[in-house]
């Protein structure tokens, strides 16, 4: 498999990455305004589950960041 092939994957992983999170982000904002003005717990668990999408999405493109550059200078 060529070079070009390689980041090419690497590529379309990090667009599939980011599209699950902005997926799951208007999602959960979507379903967010159902929930009641007072009910201040719910409100935070629906962030909390919006934070921990964006940073594990975050730790993901570290990951696809080193398999780049494992790909291009090894």
């Amino acid at each position: 498999m060529t070079l070009g092939t390689q980041l090419l994957l690497v590529f379309l992983a990090f667009l599939s990455l980011i599209g699950v999170v902005m997926w799951f982000a208007f999602r959960e904002r979507r379903l967010a305004r159902a929930i009641p003005e007072g009910d201040l717990e719910a409100q935070r668990q629906a962030d909390g589950r919006i934070l921990g999408v964006v940073f594990g999405a975050a730790i993901g493109g570290l990951m696809l960041t080193l398999l780049t550059a494992w790909l291009v200078f090894f």
